[in-house]
């Protein structure tokens, strides 16, 4: 009796949401959860007759299974998705979901580098060899534009516009966006690209990736981790420091700079500004300057 639902839904995240397969297949999953709670209570509901205590039940049911607040959270989540779906196409006439309390989730934020300790991680590079050279081009885009490693190891030659100042960026769901990028990011990508990557054999398929490895193809996701780890190991910081951190810093640093929410939002290509406000966590120190600054009762 879901299966049609589901294909339906399967067919809204594809087009109408272009979301990643591997993204579709995580909601789908959720779905999954929920008709399979239906059949092991015997129900035999469909979703426009699912009410706020049938999916009570659900969290309950779900959370004896002994599953983590995140997990949970997630499951919560895809089911909300669902609903929207089946408003828009009319299968049901109200969401049970909006009343659905889902398990209060702690959010780790990761540390974030200053810029004295960005331009400290890059500094170790060593730009007389081939490779020092292609580093320092990735580490100052990913700072200059927030990329997520997924999208640098992807950029693309055709998407790099020196001259408009821009880049052209593959997100999550294989939306495109235009990101803004710095003059020093250019300044390395370009001697990358005409005094280094030129002297290289492109293997097929390859000749549009920007960052190539020593055998001519695009770099793994596991190579950008490993040459963070090496920089800031040679830097001496001892702070958790992943490719995500540079993303962190750059999203922090604009926000405690005064850039507006909905700007770093399209620049970090998040769908949904709830998403991009874990990025705007700003230290109690920046706080108490700020507040000593400009509130007229601390001047």
């Amino acid at each position: 009796m879901w299966d049609s639902y589901k294909n339906g839904f399967k067919g809204y995240l594809q087009l109408e949401r272009s979301l990643s397969d591997h993204s579709v297949d995580a909601y789908l999953h959720d779905i999954e959860k929920l008709t399979q709670f239906l059949t092991i209570s015997d129900s035999g509901k469909n979703p426009g007759n699912i009410e706020l205590k049938d999916l009570q039940h659900f969290v309950k049911w779900i959370s004896e299974l002994g599953m983590s607040q995140t997990s949970q959270a997630r499951i919560i989540s895809g089911i909300r998705s669902f609903y929207k779906y089946c408003l828009i196409e009319q299968i049901c006439i109200k969401d049970p979901t909006l009343l659905l309390d889902a398990p209060k989730t702690k959010r780790k934020l990761p540390d974030t580098l200053s810029f004295e300790e960005i331009e400290l991680v890059i500094a170790q590079i060593d730009q007389s060899t081939p490779e020092g050279g292609r580093n320092k081009a990735i580490l100052e885009t990913m700072y200059s534009c927030g990329l997520r490693v997924t999208e640098v190891i992807n950029l693309k030659i055709s998407g790099i516009y020196p001259d408009l100042g821009f880049i052209r960026v593959t997100g999550k769901g294989d939306k495109e966006r235009l990101v803004p990028i710095g003059k020093d990011a250019i300044k390395y990508i370009l001697l990358y690209k005409n005094h280094i990557r030129v002297h290289q054999i492109v293997q097929k398929n390859n000749e549009d990736i920007l960052f190539l490895n020593k055998g001519g193809k695009g770099l793994s996701r596991v190579m950008i981790f490993y040459i963070i780890k090496e920089m800031v190991r040679k830097a001496g910081i001892k702070k958790v420091v992943s490719p995500h951190t540079f993303r962190h810093s750059f999203a922090t640093h604009l926000v405690e700079g005064g850039a507006d929410l909905r700007a770093v939002q399209e620049m970090l290509g998040h769908e949904s500004i709830t998403t991009t406000e874990i990025y705007t966590h700003l230290d109690r120190d920046y706080l108490r300057d700020t507040l000593q600054r400009f509130h007229p009762a601390f001047k």
